[in-house]
């Protein structure tokens, strides 16, 4: 997966570049759910070179973001600036983040397909608990059909998300929308092309 078993070199290295790799405008998927958003104030879990959260805090949100890779998080502060608005980034994995119990209205997950199965299983639980109640949760992710397009991703098929993964995953939630579906994005030059696509929107009960 990455050079010398190091994930964090690997990504540092490809964030290195001035330009952002995933894109400064929003995920397509997240923007189309917007009407489902709390106010309050959202976490984007490894929100990579900030263009979730900071379209996030655009919508009036108080927004924290993480990410373990420090030339991402760098990025997204200058974002951040540029767009001038005001995200709490923190520079961390997700094992080591803060998660605040039952804190956020809003949680946010776009493409964070870097967890192993049983990874996934703890930080699904993670989200899940620093969720209020009644808060929403969003996430975007590839499903196994991206193996055949080859635009993005892990290219590993355990790290692919499918619709019984989320409900069971998410058994407690309320259902808004959950879609299988392919389409072309194109959100930088790291995620461009037809795309094997599963998208989320459920509500915490």
């Amino acid at each position: 997966m990455t050079a010398f078993n190091n994930p964090r070199n690997t990504w540092n290295q490809r964030f290195a570049s001035e330009q952002y790799i995933f894109g400064e405008e929003p995920n397509a998927y997240l923007r189309s759910q917007m009407a489902h958003l709390q106010t309050g104030s959202a976490l984007a879990v490894a929100d990579g070179e900030g263009r979730n959260g900071v379209w996030l805090a655009e919508q009036g949100l108080r927004v924290e973001a993480f990410d373990f890779s420090e030339n991402a998080v760098q990025k997204a502060r200058l974002l951040a600036e540029r767009r001038k608005q005001s995200v709490e980034w923190h520079c961390s994995d997700w094992q080591s983040f803060d998660w605040k119990a039952a804190h956020y209205n809003n949680v946010v997950g776009i493409f964070f397909q870097f967890a192993n199965p049983a990874e996934r299983t703890a930080l699904f639980a993670k989200m899940d608990a620093s969720l209020q109640s009644g808060g929403t949760l969003v996430i975007q992710g590839y499903t196994a059909a991206q193996l055949n397009f080859n635009t993005g991703g892990p290219g590993k098929l355990d790290h692919m998300y499918d619709e019984t993964m989320m409900r069971e995953a998410f058994a407690s939630y309320d259902i808004i929308d959950l879609r299988t579906y392919e389409a072309h994005i194109d959100e930088g030059s790291a995620h461009k092309g037809m795309s094997g696509l599963l998208g989320l929107t459920a509500r915490k009960r």
